[in-house]
């Protein structure tokens, strides 16, 4: 009898000792599902079933249980009956996670926004584009491209191409729509980036100036400029893996205030001259972008005032932090034509309409290799540069998320090509080659 008590005893004990170690890891995979599941359903308007089926799906995140509660629009997230967590969805403000009882039924500022333009078509208003047919385009070349984007493998969602203002080819998965709002997770970051191209525009912000960080004026991170934020060759430590505890997964599922986990990182290396992914640089410039506004109010304008709805981008919705921060890293959300404006944007060189949002010259500057990234990186904007993709145009940039959201700018070729999609493993260079091929 002893003895299988303590064979039990041992069991119990090892049982625990695993609970205790996975036990951080279990609240970010509650956090996870929970977070996406709120977005999924109140943000981009899918079920609850659609979100397990497709978006949750994959491990360890399948381990979460999820439920909504559609009163107060939330979302419950438990893995094993171990560990709950709940995200809430505030208008205006999109979905996040709770850290306490009382977050759920605070009052929270949103933005102002404009009406959408219904009068006039695509790219320049939401109405739908006026038909067009260019004769130098071989349209079942590029429909034949789009067969390889949409496969059990690559799951694409939606895919368009853009030539001269024209969408000359569309396609979406099952499940998805002209209307679907898409996450562009790390798309994010170019929206980050374009905001302190207008107010540089603007004569509001030197991006050359050291960063306005109080906690850096007396030690050596004083030096660090918000050009050094802008192309992540801070110097400073961070860890972007979504596989295991890290900065990032922590900053996006345990933190109030997402802008200041950069801040507290100490040099790994030195500026400008240690390119270092991390989207705690980008939260952190959401922060330097809210210091430019004297009230919370204005920075939460801003956004859309100066460049989302000023464009027409009106179905997206960037999320904020529990602290009304933007999470200019990851969370924004818009339907893939919308994307594609931000494109069309940079395409034509800030200006919309006939008004100059921002210079030339910021493009120059955002699309300039950050040095260490192998022409990888500018500001917040991937880049073809080192040659990457050797049968696209090296002058390619584009805005890139996680699993597989990109929108691509040729400049010369007059495109904006957009691919939204579930996983990563598209073949980029075969497909823009393909599309290239298609438009003589």
């Amino acid at each position: 009898m002893k003895t299988i008590k303590r064979f039990f005893l041992l069991v119990l004990t090892i049982f625990l000792a695993v609970i205790l170690y996975n036990y951080p890891k279990l609240n970010i995979i509650a956090g996870y599902s929970a977070k996406n599941t709120a977005s999924s359903v109140f943000v981009a308007d899918r079920s609850l079933t659609f979100t397990d089926v497709n978006d949750n799906a994959f491990s360890p995140i399948n381990l979460a249980k999820d439920e909504v509660n559609s009163n107060e629009k939330s979302a419950i997230s438990s893995v094993f009956g171990l560990l709950t967590r709940t995200a809430f969805n505030r208008e205006g403000l999109g979905s996040v996670l709770a850290l306490d009882k009382d977050d759920i039924n605070k009052t929270y500022l949103k933005p102002k926004r404009t009406q959408p333009n219904t009068t006039t078509p695509f790219p320049y208003g939401n109405l739908e584009p006026k038909d067009s047919v260019f004769t130098t385009i071989g349209y079942k070349t590029l429909d034949s491209t789009f067969d390889v984007l949409f496969d059990s493998i690559n799951k694409t969602r939606a895919a368009l191409v853009i030539y001269k203002d024209h969408i000359v080819a569309e396609r979406y998965a099952e499940g998805f729509t002209k209307k679907s709002k898409i996450l562009g997770w790390s798309m994010t970051k170019s929206i980050t980036s374009t905001l302190f191209g207008i107010l540089q525009t603007q004569g509001k912000i030197n991006v050359q100036d050291k960063a306005p960080i109080e906690e850096w004026k007396n030690d050596e991170r004083s030096n660090i400029t918000i050009h050094n934020l802008l192309q992540m060759n801070s110097g400073l430590a961070w860890v972007e893996d979504y596989n295991t505890i890290s900065d990032v997964s922590k900053m996006l599922f345990l933190e109030r205030d997402m802008t200041q986990q950069q801040i507290d990182k100490s040099f790994a290396g030195k500026p400008n001259e240690t390119w270092n992914y991390s989207s705690g640089t980008t939260n952190l410039l959401s922060g330097i972008l809210r210091q430019q506004f004297k009230t919370h109010q204005e920075y939460l304008d801003f956004w859309y005032t100066a460049l989302i709805d000023k464009i027409g981008m009106n179905s997206m919705l960037i999320e904020t932090d529990l602290a009304g921060n933007y999470v200019g890293s990851s969370y924004g959300w818009a339907t893939p034509r919308d994307w594609a404006k931000l494109g069309l944007l940079y395409l034509k060189n800030g200006t919309w309409k006939g008004e100059q949002l921002f210079t030339k010259e910021w493009v120059d500057y955002a699309t300039t290799p950050t040095p260490n990234s192998d022409g990888w990186y500018g500001a917040q904007i991937w880049l073809n540069a080192g040659n990457r993709y050797p049968d696209v145009p090296k002058n390619m940039y584009f805005f890139s998320g996680y699993q597989g959201q990109n929108v691509y700018i040729l400049p010369d070729e007059e495109l904006v090509i957009v691919r939204m999609g579930l996983t990563k493993n598209a073949d980029v260079n075969e497909f823009i080659k393909g599309v290239l091929s298609s438009i003589k």
